[in-house]
């Protein structure tokens, strides 16, 4: 699930576009909101989530990557 921008939060200051590894938000320009243009590029790090100053981005991680890891049998150094 991509970022979401909260548009009346968000001060067009760029740094998510800056530091977004999969370049989620391709082509947008500084001054401007954000446009999400590559979404299902998104890896959920949320690097764009912690340095955004104005808090005006959250991410909507899926399910399956919420749910624990079990692994099969247990492992014995």
């Amino acid at each position: 699930m991509p970022p979401v921008i909260d548009k009346e939060k968000c001060s067009r200051c760029g740094k998510c576009v800056d530091i977004c590894s999969e370049d989620v938000f391709y082509g947008s320009e500084k001054g401007e909101i954000p446009s999400v243009t590559y979404p299902k590029e998104c890896s959920h790090f949320a690097g764009c989530v912690h340095i955004c100053p104005e808090g005006a981005i959250r991410l909507r991680i899926p399910l399956p990557m919420l749910l624990a890891y079990k692994p099969d049998k247990e492992v014995v150094p």
